[in-house]
């Protein structure tokens, strides 16, 4: 199954994409537009050009496991793909995912105006991987009973 991977922003909102066999998740780019329907639409289009059969958006929860304003609006652009696509769209916890993109790009030693072009699709393919190792394990659980 073709799963995309949205880690929505305000500004910039980077995107991931799988392969069919949901075994490598790669960045796909970034969308730049600051306006939140106007950025649902080109990922509908992204989704839709990709042939996704499913829409995973990065939920940013606090470390405390509540949600705030931010996890919020990633709740309503959530709906707003939803909507727009017809497809399924499943929140996922994105904790540390920044943290961890940040961390990729000093190894690579990306930065400056290199990393804010990429920090948001590294995260969405983070965010990604995270996923597809949560099916997996699901999935092989579901064959062992």
């Amino acid at each position: 199954m073709r799963i995309l991977a949205v880690d929505y922003g305000e500004a910039r909102t980077g995107l991931a994409c799988c392969d069919a066999y949901e075994s490598i998740a790669s960045p796909v780019g970034t969308v730049c537009e600051w306006n939140r329907d106007a950025c649902a639409a080109k990922i509908a289009a992204k989704a839709a050009e990709l042939g996704t059969e499913l829409i995973v958006v990065g939920l940013p929860v606090n470390m405390d496991g509540s949600c705030g304003e931010r996890a919020k609006r990633c709740e309503e652009f959530a709906a707003s793909l939803r909507e727009l696509t017809g497809l399924e769209v499943e929140l996922w916890d994105e904790r540390v995912t920044t943290v961890q993109a940040i961390g990729i790009l000093n190894e690579t030693n990306v930065r400056g105006k290199k990393r804010k072009a990429v920090i948001d699709t590294v995260a969405a393919t983070l965010i990604l991987e995270s996923y597809l190792s949560y099916r997996k394990k699901k999935s092989g659980s579901k064959q062992q009973v």
